[in-house]
């Protein structure tokens, strides 16, 4: 026979859920914003209500956003890919890597270095900005893709959760197996350690995807070609005109709707490898 629940549990979860509702409400009301200041023009937007879908001209507003400037916007939105795509697979396999060599290999040294990495994660990236703008300019790719890619590579942060992963994913015995089958060091990373670390990998490409989607004072130092700039530098642009020509707020306001996008897909579509990677640490 069941205990009946007393008050002080019904209490408790109804508190806990008050709480998520509340955190819904608070992570989904820019977005909501968002979506119905998207479809108003600039006189809808400053002075109707924002979020009502009165005076609903999103196609006006894309179509405005596609023409100006010869589709500039989209130039960044490509631009945004690129960093974002490259830098963010380039690193979650460096950071894998690493992770993986920290985590099954012994050397000298090797967990002082590991303590030089975490100490990596406690310096903010603006401070570094400056540095990194004094090293590009040295070797001359200033104003250029590379300028805004290369930093992005080493993540230390993304080094940490792939030791963490390959610790709880990878058995060693199944290195030893591959090991005794002749498989080299190489081979052995890249045909059992890779695959079978996949969820991390993951994990720190959509960390890195969505910083170097979001990353604003590394263009910002880094560029100054308009035709380099990625969305968030490019917007920033816009806004600044805005001021001075209200026009330009429909642009920004439909641009960052259509920003969020490219996240919103890789998180929905990568997901499922991390619900995989819920059993696939288990050692048989």
């Amino acid at each position: 026979m069941s205990t009946p629940r007393t008050p002080s549990v019904w209490l408790s979860k109804t508190a806990v859920n008050g709480a998520l509702v509340l955190a819904v409400v608070y992570m989904l009301f820019p977005l909501v914003w968002l979506l119905t200041a998207a479809t108003k023009d600039a006189g809808g937007l400053l002075a109707g209500n924002a979020f009502s879908f009165e005076g609903f001209d999103l196609g006006g507003n894309l179509t405005r956003l596609a023409d100006y400037n010869d589709g500039i916007y989209f130039h960044w939105y490509l631009n945004s890919l690129l960093y974002a795509g490259i830098g963010a697979l380039a690193c979650s396999l460096v950071s894998v890597a690493a992770g993986y060599a920290f985590d099954k290999y012994d050397f000298p040294g090797k967990e002082k270095l590991f303590g030089v990495v975490l100490l990596g994660v406690l310096v903010p990236t603006t401070a570094l900005a400056l540095p990194m703008y004094l090293l590009a300019s040295e070797v001359g790719i200033v104003n250029t893709y590379w300028a805004v890619i290369l930093p992005v590579l080493v993540n230390p942060f993304g080094v940490y959760l792939a030791r963490v992963f390959s610790a709880g994913y990878i058995p060693d015995e199944a290195l030893e197996a591959a090991r005794i089958d002749g498989a080299g060091e190489l081979r052995t990373f890249w045909s059992i350690g890779l695959r079978m670390v996949m969820p991390g990998f993951v994990t720190v490409f959509l960390f890195q995807f969505t910083a170097i989607w979001n990353n604003f004072f590394l263009p910002l130092v880094m560029l100054s070609d308009q035709k380099l700039f990625p969305l968030s530098l490019g917007l920033y642009s816009w806004n600044s005109n805005a001021h001075a020509e209200p026009d330009f707020y429909p642009l920004v306001v439909t641009g960052s709707l259509l920003a969020v996008v490219p996240l919103v897909i890789a998180f929905v579509s990568l997901q499922r490898h991390w619900k995989a990677g819920l059993t696939a640490g288990s050692v048989k």
